[in-house]
């Protein structure tokens, strides 16, 4: 059985500040199951391993057998988020954040177990609420500690508009803590202020005040900006297995640890001893490859983790093929020949079907040296050796 201090040293493991650390401590004395929030508004359908930071806090409560409350922001969603930013966000349309939660909820999933997570969303009571409750909702604050707010008060100092309904949206986070009865929250070190609005309603509302944790946000390959697909310096949960491994093994060394801490499930005592290893003149870019391979393995399989790694470090000309080619194997059961885009994707070359597509209209997928045409199709029993861009490689096997 976990002891108080050893659930404790868990969840401090690559969490930024615990508010407040006493009161947690008190709840994991209680022995009961603690309910654990954390909320995702479903503005974007891809998920990279900086949002995992979160998702892996998640799952260590998990381990410590608390309960997950996975809440998909469909209501607020419909609001948009004004955390750190300089303009009013613009709000998704109901069908985007359906589509967008779909695709949430099946990402999660590599990380946390379904089995253990309850996944709820933010309409099922916000959608209840009228506009008089919604009045004595906004009546618990007052704009002077909205203004408090970073991003609202540098919004307002700089004369940039800011819309009533960008006010409720910390409100409306801070409700679900006290319509979810949560013991814990957790969240970026942006959303600070909204994950405290949750403890202040709660107090409001007669019940015990949640414990706020907040990770950091993680910085993207570049080691300076966070890690974000517009800045292009980021590692796709979804990415295919070897352009995922490429990503991880060319970061900079000076990432290293802090992804090992935000990132890996390896305990603290092997990443230590790995640290010890690269201080005392081992190659850095070996620690890197067994993140990797944990990294895709999580997300792929064994299996793509083992191919990635096959040709782990290959940095190659036009051309070039891999010294260790990765042989896959893929079977697409009756079919006599199939598409090269659809054997391309499946054997994980690329991240999704569109973007075989794309690459092939593009002239980026050659088969045994030649670039492929439009419509060509593989035949089943064929070994063919496929190329997808410059980097991706296999000789791939149709069963």
């Amino acid at each position: 059985m976990t002891s108080v201090d050893e659930a404790l040293a868990l969840i401090k493991r690559g969490t930024e500040e615990i508010l407040v650390e006493e009161e947690l401590v008190k709840k994991l004395e209680s022995g009961r199951v603690l309910r654990i929030k954390a909320g995702f508004d479903p503005t974007a359908p891809d998920l990279h391993l900086g949002h995992t930071v979160l998702i892996n806090k998640l799952r260590h409560f998990q381990e410590l057998g608390h309960h997950v409350m996975f809440l998909i922001g469909d209501f607020t969603g419909r609001i948009g988020d004004p955390t750190g930013k300089n303009v009013t966000r613009k709000p998704l349309s109901e069908d985007d954040v359906a589509r967008n939660a779909k695709t949430y909820t099946e990402q999660v999933f590599k990380i946390l177990d379904p089995k253990k997570t309850e996944i709820c969303f933010n309409s099922t009571w916000m959608g209840q609420m009228n506009a008089s409750e919604m009045i004595q909702l906004a009546a618990q604050q007052t704009v002077a500690r909205m203004l408090e707010r970073d991003d609202f008060s540098k919004r307002y100092k700089n004369n940039q508009s800011i819309s009533i309904h960008e006010f409720l949206y910390p409100l409306v986070q801070g409700y679900d803590s006290v319509a979810m009865k949560a013991d814990v929250e957790l969240g970026g070190t942006d959303q600070k202020f909204n994950l405290l609005m949750g403890r202040e309603l709660q107090k409001g509302a007669g019940q015990e005040p949640q414990i706020c944790i907040t990770v950091p946000i993680l910085e993207g390959l570049d080691g300076v900006q966070k890690m974000s697909k517009s800045l292009g310096n980021y590692v796709g949960i979804n990415d295919a297995p070897g352009e995922m491994f490429g990503k991880i093994v060319s970061m900079p060394d000076s990432l290293i640890w802090r992804y090992y801490e935000l990132l890996s499930f390896r305990p603290m005592s092997e990443i230590d001893e790995l640290k010890a290893s690269v201080e005392a003149g081992a190659n850095p870019r070996d620690v890197k490859i067994e993140l990797a391979r944990e990294l895709v393995a999580r997300f792929h399989g064994e299996e793509a983790a083992a191919n990635a790694h096959k040709g782990a470090g290959n940095r190659l000309k036009d051309g070039e093929l891999p010294e260790d080619l990765p042989e896959v194997t893929v079977d697409f059961g009756e079919q006599v020949e199939v598409p090269v885009t659809a054997v391309i994707n499946k054997a994980g070359l690329t991240k999704n079907s569109n973007a075989a597509r794309d690459m092939l209209k593009a002239g980026s997928i050659k088969v045994d040296g030649e670039v492929a045409e439009d419509g060509l199709k593989l035949k089943k029993g064929g070994t063919y050796v496929c190329q997808a861009g410059k980097k991706q490689f296999a000789k791939i096997t149709l069963a």
